[in-house]
């Protein structure tokens, strides 16, 4: 399993039912995290960037007639489509279109078929070898993951692992910071996500909301230039989701990261988004800025898509 060192790759669902607290008690509406939201906002608009959250070199994606299959079944017909450095690029479409195997080829759980995908000047599955372009290598893969960082439907914390640990062990592990410094940053983060109480918690003690938060904070100690988002609140009970979602928005507005983000949530597509495409059946149907996708859909299958999620 390729990215072992930084996030498992299985799902590891530990949320108490309900998205209750150890003490029964439930999380409400993510209020901490509201706070420091706002707090961080106002440093935004005093010029002051968030803390810990990248600023500068954010390289942009490039797929180039990418061919992806299981079995018979093409997933992905000769893709092409490109994320600007530092964009936020949403995509929307019927489940099975192949908007989480993009994602997943980003970070190199699936490997590509066809094609090419770049990430800023270099190839993300191939590399230069004697003037030739050749299929890459683990020590290749493994240097084009560090710009990666992607939060998973499920969390996907380790279980065995407290949350400081989740969030020092790839930094130590994989980037070779010092002990000190990853868990200086480790505690900047968990400061940032609204969770500086929870250091020494472990996953089975924390409620939904505040694994995906701690989720969030571990792709961000990795120092990624590009964060990939797949689905981050659909496991999230309904009320635990507008926290989630702020804390997203805000580090999309403070950040330069490259951000490409799959959501059936349109209202967060719209909000964090510059640009929108719309997948079917492994290729783009349409795309454009947010107001006209969801405002002025040019295709008809954009608009039964969109008015078949809204009435759901």
């Amino acid at each position: 399993m390729p990215p072992t060192d930084t996030t498992p790759d299985a799902p590891t669902p530990q949320e108490p039912e309900g998205g209750a607290k150890p003490d029964g008690t439930r999380e409400g509406a993510e209020s901490a995290v509201g706070k420091s939201v706002s707090t961080r906002k106002e440093d935004a608009a005093a010029g002051t960037p968030a803390a810990d959250l990248p600023q500068g070199g954010a390289p942009g994606i490039r797929f180039e007639k990418v061919v992806k299959r299981f079995g018979d079944n093409v997933v992905l017909r000769e893709l092409d489509f490109t994320v600007a450095p530092g964009e936020r690029v949403t995509l929307i479409g019927p489940s099975g279109s192949g908007k989480t195997t993009i994602l997943r080829l980003l970070m190199t759980l699936e490997k590509l078929d066809e094609g090419l995908i770049w990430i800023g000047d270099q190839t993300l599955w191939h590399m230069e070898r004697n003037g030739k372009r050749v299929p890459a290598n683990e020590k290749h893969l493994h240097e084009m993951r560090k710009q990666v960082g992607m939060v998973f439907q499920q969390f996907n914390l380790f279980p065995n692992m407290n949350v400081l640990r989740n969030l020092t062990e790839g930094p130590v592990r994989v980037l070779g910071v010092s002990k000190d410094e990853a868990v200086e940053r480790a505690r900047s983060l968990l400061d940032l996500v609204g969770l500086a109480d929870k250091i020494d918690a472990h996953p089975t003690q924390l409620s939904g909301g505040q694994q995906q938060r701690v989720a969030i904070a571990r792709a961000l100690a990795m120092q990624p230039k590009v964060l990939l988002l797949d689905e981050v609140t659909s496991a999230l009970d309904p009320e635990l989701v507008v926290g989630v979602q702020d804390l997203l928005r805000d580090i999309a507005r403070q950040s330069d990261l490259t951000l490409l983000c799959v959501t059936h949530e349109m209202a967060f597509a719209k909000d964090i988004s510059d640009r929108v495409l719309m997948f079917d059946q492994g290729q783009i149907v349409e795309e454009g800025p947010p107001d006209r996708i969801f405002g002025d859909p040019s295709e008809q299958r954009t608009r039964d898509f969109l008015q078949a999620v809204l009435a759901s």
